[in-house]
């Protein structure tokens, strides 16, 4: 894809996305607009629009080597290192009950699209089976599947597009259901209610300027902080690459065991937590670790909104993004249906769905921008345990749709 930014122009990149992250922050604490729909979607629509008019590419070094690869894997441990394990069990519990719930809705849904579409898009059945380890695991489980059932090339990179852009519509979706009046009313919503309790003062302009009001730091504080965080990646990546090695994935319980622990995200986010309530009073005096891992979150939020280029999806396969969408349609009314059956809270049924849709990192950073931090370390936990499970979903449905 020729682009007016090419995608080896790294510093330029670097420079279009610190800018509008700061941009976004910006927007949120002054404009009430803003503040409402949140910094994250003005990332994401800053990224979405500048890919789709030509001016940014679709994938790069800067995105996904240096966004996805340093900038997320930094910013977990700072914005976990307030959750103590003692105190978001009860949370975890629920959100996990409402997550394996969405993974079934996936299910259904890859089932149901296919019987609506399974006559007019070819190799479908391989496509419901990658969608389906996708939409409750992530990437790795998308790779595995596609090549387990032997999709073609060319059907492969037209479901990634689709994968990539329906996820950022739906991310919209969900970003914007708290402030509908109709979930509002039908779903209890305590950390919402928690987050509007705080008031916004008078030199604050919105809620969100509130909330990240100036706060003391120290030099020591951001040596401690970038320390740690860096530190805690280093040693869960070599542990996870050591466990993966030596467990087995000769049965299923032995390759469920190693998709589980030699997985880097579930190692990062035991480890940081176990930090974490260890530690619980000297990181109460430590500042800056919320502030500095939210920043590096929004880098992240420009650079998934750039692999969701529009013309792509339309030209190559618009029938595979209708595919997606029956998915995640199905996916949100399993959770939401269920959640309130079940009377759980409006910010768990949010959670669970976007961490089957998007994965653990984008549902945690949801409930970063919305203020939830309760509940970053339970979705965290939650959403990785997608990567051991969605495989198995996948095979499951490919299997029944006879791939």
């Amino acid at each position: 894809m020729n682009t007016l930014i090419s995608a080896d122009n790294t510093w330029a990149l670097m420079a279009i996305t610190c800018g509008w992250a700061a941009f976004s922050i910006y927007a949120e604490q002054t404009w009430k607009w803003a503040s409402k729909v949140s910094g994250a979607i003005v990332a994401l629509v800053g990224a979405l629009v500048l890919t789709n008019l030509g001016i940014i590419p679709t994938n790069c070094v800067w995105f996904d080597d240096i966004c996805w690869g340093f900038a997320v894997p930094m910013a977990i441990p700072m914005l976990l290192l307030s959750c103590d394990i003692r105190k978001i069990g009860r949370e975890a519990g629920k959100i996990l009950i409402l997550f394996l719930i969405g993974a079934v809705g996936t299910t259904v849904g890859a089932i149901l699209g296919f019987k609506l579409l399974g006559g007019v898009v070819e190799h479908l059945n391989g496509v419901a089976a990658m969608m389906t380890g996708s939409y409750i695991g992530g990437t790795v489980n998308f790779a595995a599947l596609s090549s387990a059932f032997e999709v073609p090339g060319e059907t492969v990179s037209a479901a990634v597009v689709a994968d990539n852009l329906l996820m950022t519509l739906y991310f919209f979706v969900l970003i914007m259901i708290p402030s509908i009046k109709f979930f509002a009313n039908k779903f209890k919503h305590p950390h919402i209610d928690e987050v509007n309790a705080r008031g916004v003062d008078e030199e604050a302009k919105t809620q969100a300027a509130a909330y990240w009001g100036k706060k003391p730091i120290s030099l020591m504080d951001i040596a401690i902080n970038v320390a740690i965080s860096v530190i805690i990646v280093w040693v869960s990546t070599e542990i996870a690459g050591v466990l993966s090695e030596v467990i087995p994935t000769t049965n299923t319980v032995t390759s469920m065991l190693n998709g589980l622990f030699g997985n880097k995200y579930l190692i990062l986010t035991t480890l940081t937590m176990i930090i974490a309530t260890i530690f619980s009073k000297p990181l109460e005096g430590l500042s800056g670790s919320q502030e500095i891992g939210t920043y590096l979150i929004y880098l992240f939020f420009f650079a998934i909104g750039a692999p969701a280029s529009i013309k792509a999806i339309f030209l190559n396969a618009p029938l595979l993004l209708v595919f997606c969408a029956i998915m995640v349609i199905v996916n949100m009314l399993f959770c939401f249906i269920f959640g309130k059956l079940l009377k759980f809270d409006l910010e768990d049924c949010i959670l669970a769905s976007n961490a089957c849709i998007g994965g653990p990192t984008t549902a945690a950073a949801m409930a970063i921008s919305k203020g939830w931090v309760k509940l970053v370390g339970p979705i965290m936990l939650v959403g990785t345990l997608g990567y051991v499970v969605g495989t198995y979903f996948g095979t499951f449905v490919g299997q029944f749709l006879g791939a």
